[in-house]
């Protein structure tokens, strides 16, 4: 595992956080990342910040990824099944939890949302649960 860097990290929620901020303030709309996608995709708007907002994702994970001159994304020993499977699986409880880690867990806690807090509660629990089965019960 690579060590933590927690300026990276640090400027990484700042900017995270920002970017709902601005979004909200200047078009008011949540940074749910599962909203954007499907408005996008399905064509339900002609609004362009959808396209905007998820190429800037996009472009700035590939800066992070290929612009330092070492890879900072350590490598994954995940069978890749495993890992189709467990983005089928958040796709399904994104759909049910109405909104995604970001919708909920970023811009629902800073508006103080009750159905955000116990969204949030929910799929970390269900983390901690998933990720304690995968390494020590099944050892994978």
């Amino acid at each position: 595992m690579a060590d933590f860097n927690w300026i990276s990290a640090l400027m990484g929620g700042v900017l995270i956080g920002l970017s709902a901020t601005i979004l909200l303030a200047f078009n008011g709309r949540i940074a749910g990342i599962s909203g954007m996608v499907n408005g996008a995709i399905t064509f339900k708007s002609q609004e362009a910040w959808r396209w905007l907002f998820l190429l800037g994702l996009i472009a700035g994970a590939a800066i992070y990824e290929y612009g330092f001159p070492s890879p900072p994304t350590p490598l994954s020993n995940s069978v890749p099944l495993l890992m189709i499977i467990g983005g089928f699986l958040v796709g399904f409880g994104t759909r049910m939890g109405n909104g995604c880690t970001s919708g909920h867990g970023v811009c629902g806690l800073g508006r103080f949302s009750m159905r955000s807090l116990i969204a949030v509660l929910s799929f970390m629990t269900t983390a901690f649960i998933t990720v304690f089965i995968m390494r020590h019960v099944l050892g994978v």
